[in-house]
């Protein structure tokens, strides 16, 4: 509020009828402040969709923005070469087998005439060691035939999650490959989703102290009601200025500062049963931080001279005195004081244009609630001023535990 000449002190005050002016008892109270920051959505599982083996795209089952389910069929790969490979794998593996035979019998051929001193133990190790090798070549073609059947099955792209297909920039016909520098698709799980964002230094520190303020209630059950800290739950406003229905959490810190921004990252998770949010969208965070005990006074009882803040403070004698003060910062409509004003001075709120600074006027106190008074009187343990005159108290105040 811009100063109106009140500043000037009039030479006669004594000849000045006395006002009666609405006035403000300072008090202490808690300071709700709200730290907005921007944020990035990210579903909570993002999948690149890429093909295991290269060919032609042959079908493509699913169209961009569609629900699908884990194992659903998305892509088909042209598969007519790796169904040759297969099937000259399962040749081999029929060849080898056939030499298996072989070697059986042509062991058990060889045994007793060894035994019968026939032939010499050497011809039975020789056919022993055949033996061995047929083993070894029909696991060989058996581990190809395996292989083949991979490469088939991967010439057909299944969802490895549950979630939305993003934008497909393949179609069909295009060759794609395991190398190629862009997946096929995204596929993005969005039940829960996570907010990216980042915070300064500074702020990071608070809401560090918070967390473990929080953290030792819980295991102490100390009261920490006291303290300054950060409510651990956060919203979010989306894009067109709506507030997101659920709160959402912080529930990861990156490990360290960026050296060039000084700021580090944090990311918040919200549910999305709704399916209102989705991947590449962006919003404010909204944290609220609390500030206890802070010196709190209404917006409009301040003036403003040059780069300075005043208010007009009431002395013991009832006199205007013109009182500088030190804003730290705002809550709602109320200012938190650092210095000038303690608990209890007694300030003008309005119509400043009719006083000057050493004027006596008659202060007005708000009204009390009913609720605080008995028979007219103020009731115990409510702080008013003799006279009937009652105290309101900050808003701030008056919402803490």
């Amino acid at each position: 509020m811009s100063s109106c000449g009140i500043f000037d002190s009039k030479s006669d005050k004594d000849a000045v009828q006395e006002i009666s002016l609405p006035v403000y008892r300072v008090d202490t109270g808690t300071a709700y402040i709200t730290k907005e920051f921007l944020g990035t959505i990210e579903g909570k599982v993002n999948v690149e969709i890429r093909p295991q083996v290269e060919g032609l795209l042959d079908q493509i089952y699913v169209d961009e923005g569609d629900f699908v389910q884990k194992g659903q069929d998305l892509f088909k790969v042209n598969p007519q070469s790796y169904q040759e490979l297969l099937n000259n794998a399962e040749a081999n593996e029929n060849v080898e087998k056939a030499k298996l035979e072989n070697a059986r019998i042509e062991l058990e051929r060889i045994r007793p005439l060894v035994k019968n001193e026939v032939i010499s133990p050497v011809r039975l190790k020789k056919t022993e060691s055949d033996y061995d090798i047929a083993k070894a070549s029909l696991a060989q073609a058996q581990a190809a035939v395996a292989s083949a059947k991979i490469n088939m099955n991967f010439t057909t792209i299944k969802a490895p999650v549950s979630g939305y297909i993003g934008r497909i920039p393949k179609r069909i016909g295009n060759l794609v490959s395991s190398k190629d520098k862009e997946p096929i698709t995204v596929l993005t799980d969005v039940h829960e989703v996570y907010v990216y964002f980042s915070m300064s230094e500074s702020d990071f520190l608070h809401f560090s102290k918070a967390k473990k303020e929080e953290a030792q209630k819980q295991l102490t059950g100390k009261d920490t009601s006291h303290l300054s800290s950060f409510k651990p739950t956060v919203t979010l406003t989306l894009a067109d200025g709506t507030s997101y229905p659920h709160e959402g959490v912080v529930d990861a810190v990156a490990g360290q500062v960026n050296r060039n921004t000084g700021a580090i990252s944090l990311r918040a998770t919200f549910p999305n049963e709704e399916n209102i949010l989705r991947a590449g969208n962006t919003g404010t965070l909204n944290m609220t931080e609390t500030k206890r005990s802070e010196v709190l006074i209404p917006q409009e009882a301040t003036l403003t001279l040059q780069d300075k803040t005043f208010v007009m403070k009431l002395d013991t004698s009832g006199k205007t005195v013109r009182q500088l003060i030190t804003i730290s910062g705002s809550a709602g409509n109320q200012y938190m004081i650092s210095s000038g004003l303690q608990k209890g001075d007694v300030i003008i709120t309005e119509g400043f244009d009719k006083i000057s600074e050493g004027m006596k006027i008659n202060p007005v106190f708000p009204q009390a609630p009913e609720a605080g008074t008995t028979n007219g009187t103020p009731a115990a343990g409510t702080n008013q001023p003799a006279g009937g005159s009652s105290l309101i108290i900050p808003q701030s105040s008056r919402d803490s535990d």
